[in-house]
C-alpha cells in the first residue's frame, strides 16, 4: 500500500505459502480465541467500548494513560492465566512471528528503529518481556469477538508513524463482510481469515465492515504504544520530568525536533524502487 509519493506505507501480507496454514494455525488460534471468550473475566469497560463491542484481552508493556513508569498491562488471575495460554500457542507465535517477518521485509528502516529502541527499553527493563520472543511489539491485544469489527477510529495510543500487525481469524464470507476500510487512503481491502495487515493505526483512520450475524470473526492485534518510544528517547523518564531539566535554548530546540518528528518517521518508509535496491 504507498502513497501519492510512492512511499510503502502498509502491506497486505497475506499468510505464509503453506498448504496447511489453515489447518494448522488459524483453526487452533480461533478455537482458543472461542474458549478464551468463554472463561475470561471481562469488564464492562473491556466489552463496550470506541472501536465497538465485543470483548478484549490484552498483554505485554505499555506507558500511558496516566502511567508514572513502563509497566506490564495488568489483568486478574484468570485473564492473566487466559494470556499465558495464548502467548505459549505456537499458533500465535507462528502468527507474530510471521508478523514481525513481513515487517521487517516491507519496512526495514522503521523495523531497525522498532528494534533499537525495543533493545533499549528491554535492556533498562529486565523484569519486563515482550509478549512474543520472536515478535518486535512490545504488546498484543486479542480481540474474542464473536464479531470483532470495528467501528471508525485511529489507535492515537500506538507511536504515530509506527506499524501495527492486525491477524483476522474466524469463519465468515470475506467477500461480503470483515473488510478493511483506511478511510484517508480510500481504499477497502478485502481482509481473508487467517492473513495478517500492516498499518500505521494511528495515523490511518480504519474500521471494518459488519459481517452477518451468524458468523463470527475475532481478530489478533500487535503494536507498541508511543509512549515507551519517547521515554526512550527522553533519557528513560517523562516528558516533562526531561523539558524541565532543560534550558530555555535547549527546549525551544526539542520543541522544534518534535514537531519534525512525524516528519522523521515518514522518511522512514521506503518506495519499492528503494526497496529493490536494499
Amino acid at each position: 500500500i504507498v502513497d501519492a509519493a510512492g512511499r510503502i506505507f502498509g502491506i497486505h501480507g497475506g499468510h505464509p505459502d503453506d498448504p496447511n496454514w489453515m489447518r494448522n494455525v488459524h483453526d487452533p488460534a480461533v478455537e482458543a480465541m472461542e474458549e478464551a471468550r468463554a472463561r475470561c473475566k471481562i469488564t464492562e469497560a473491556r466489552t463496550f467500548h470506541r472501536r465497538g463491542n465485543w470483548s478484549t484481552l490484552s498483554a505485554g508493556d505499555s506507558y500511558g494513560g496516566g502511567q508514572m513508569h513502563p509497566g506490564a498491562l495488568v489483568n486478574g488471575v484468570i485473564n492473566t492465566a487466559i494470556l499465558c495460554s495464548f502467548m505459549s500457542n505456537i499458533a500465535f507465535i507462528r502468527l507474530a512471528g510471521f508478523a514481525t517477518g513481513v515487517f521487517a521485509n516491507w519496512a526495514p528502516n522503521l523495523f531497525g528503529y522498532y528494534c533499537t529502541r525495543m533493545r533499549q527499553f528491554y535492556r533498562r527493563y529486565r523484569h519486563l518481556h515482550r509478549p512474543f520472543l520472536n515478535g518486535i511489539w512490545s504488546a498484543c491485544t486479542f480481540n474474542l469477538g464473536p464479531q470483532t469489527c470495528s467501528l471508525g477510529h485511529r489507535d492515537h495510543g500506538n507511536l504515530a508513524f509506527g506499524w501495527c500487525a492486525i491477524t483476522a481469524l474466524g469463519n465468515f464470507d470475506y467477500t461480503r463482510g470483515g473488510h478493511l476500510i483506511l478511510w484517508d487512503a480510500k481504499i477497502i481491502l478485502e481482509f481473508t481469515p487467517g492473513t495478517t495487515i500492516l498499518i500505521p493505526s494511528a495515523a490511518i483512520f480504519h474500521s471494518k465492515i459488519p459481517i452477518s450475524l451468524h458468523e463470527r470473526r475475532y481478530s489478533f492485534t500487535q503494536y507498541t504504544a508511543g509512549g515507551l518510544f519517547r521515554w526512550i528517547e527522553h533519557g528513560f523518564q517523562s516528558e516533562e520530568a526531561y523539558f524541565s531539566s532543560l534550558s530555555k535554548a535547549d527546549r525551544a530546540r526539542e520543541e522544534a525536533e518534535k514537531r519534525a518528528r512525524w516528519a522523521a518517521g515518514v522518511g522512514l518508509f521506503l518506495t519499492l524502487s528503494e526497496l529493490r535496491s536494499m
